[in-house]
């Protein structure tokens, strides 16, 4: 019985021990509502209707006119990513626990600005993009 009774609470010992693991996690912006250089190289086409640029990209952020009175759209895009990565460690006691935990963050920016120029035909004559990422 003894035996048995030294098992038992070795077993428990040793499940309840634990080793500094390693978890990380990551929250995005999200990706159904992303508008990337890729996007604008691959589905912007000078002569496109705006009907079909607003299905590309969505509704502009800024609507104006240039100095000849034609109309410009804005695109103004600003994103953050923020990861982090979390280690605990500790060891599991019958009565309690005894650890700690310790971690890192870190924090990217991304700009997109994308600039569309309508003619008098209501279809790009013109686009332009600016991209950075700190």
């Amino acid at each position: 019985m003894r035996i048995i009774c030294c098992l038992f609470f070795s077993f428990l010992f040793l499940c309840g021990c634990s080793t500094a693991g390693s978890h990380m996690k990551s929250v995005k912006s999200d990706e159904a509502d992303r508008i990337t250089v890729g996007k604008v190289q691959r589905e912007i086409r000078i002569g496109m209707p705006s009907s079909q640029v607003i299905e590309a990209l969505g509704s502009p952020n800024i609507v104006s006119t240039d100095e000849n009175r034609l109309e410009v759209w804005v695109y103004d895009k600003m994103a953050t990513d923020v990861s982090y990565s979390n280690n605990d460690g500790g060891v599991w006691l019958i009565l309690g626990t005894v650890g700690g935990s310790s971690g890192a963050a870190s924090k990217t920016q991304r700009t997109l600005t994308i600039v569309i120029k309508f003619g008098e035909d209501k279809k790009v004559r013109d686009f332009a993009y600016h991209s950075s990422s700190f």
